[in-house]
């Protein structure tokens, strides 16, 4: 219901919430997408929890702070760094 997904490689069991925006991904089992997400060159560990509305692949910088970041702008998400943004 108004997500989208482009360019992007699902994995099973994952859960894509209302309006958010995935873009060059790669999404491994059991992930679950929050609500407004948006998320650009990514990938994603299995069973990672993404939390409504986070941002990743607008800004280099920040993107660099709080994941782990080539130096081709992709972004490796686990659950670990997920947990840190909320401390």
């Amino acid at each position: 219901s108004g997500a989208e997904v482009r360019r992007s490689l699902l994995s099973n069991h994952v859960h894509v919430h209302s309006f958010a925006n995935i873009e060059n991904a790669v999404v491994l089992p059991y992930v679950d997408i929050g609500r407004h997400a948006r998320l650009r060159k990514v990938v994603i560990d299995a069973g990672v929890k993404i939390p409504a509305g986070l941002v990743v692949g607008d800004d280099p910088e920040e993107d660099a702070r709080r994941f782990r970041r080539t130096e081709k702008g992709i972004c490796l998400i686990t659950q670990p760094m997920i947990d840190r943004l909320a401390s």
